[in-house]
């Protein structure tokens, strides 16, 4: 009779540590929601909620002994993957027509016949190319600083 109550108060720690780190996990990607703009972000933000549930889930399926959690959070995954594709087909779309990853910039993908609500204003986008570092053509040592060269730290 005093088997099952000892084994229900050594299980009771695992469970507080997986509810712990759930609600973590959730709390950084509510956080990440609310105060980012960036849509890749605010994707992997929504992710990490979604671990955060299942780290919870599985925790109570554990305590209880059964596989009723753990068969929710298979369905969870699968669901996040589905989803994760179709956010990314909006998000490149959104990038495509914009050139932006900010959520502000979805206002012009809306319909014509909708208000236009503005949390913020749009960032001015900049139009400059940033300068990215070539390589040197085959057969040609590229330039060396040598001042540079006998600074560096050697391993």
């Amino acid at each position: 009779m005093m088997l099952p109550t000892l084994l229900a108060a050594a299980a009771l720690p695992l469970l507080q540590n997986g509810l712990f780190v759930g609600a973590i996990l959730f709390s950084l990607g509510l956080v990440g929601i609310l105060t980012r703009r960036n849509l890749i972000v605010m994707f992997l933000s929504a992710e990490l909620m979604l671990q955060g549930i299942s780290v919870s889930l599985v925790a109570w399926s554990r305590y209880h002994g059964d596989f009723g959690g753990q068969v929710l959070v298979i369905f969870v995954l699968s669901v996040a993957a589905c989803e994760a594709a179709v956010a990314l087909v909006f998000v490149l779309q959104a990038f495509t027509r914009t050139g932006r990853l900010d959520a502000a910039a979805w206002q012009s993908l809306r319909e014509a016949s909708l208000p236009r609500s503005v949390d913020h204003e749009i960032p001015a986008f900049n139009d400059a190319m940033p300068s990215f570092p070539r390589l040197t053509q085959a057969g040609h040592s590229p330039a060396t600083d040598e001042a540079a060269a006998s600074q560096r730290d050697h391993v």
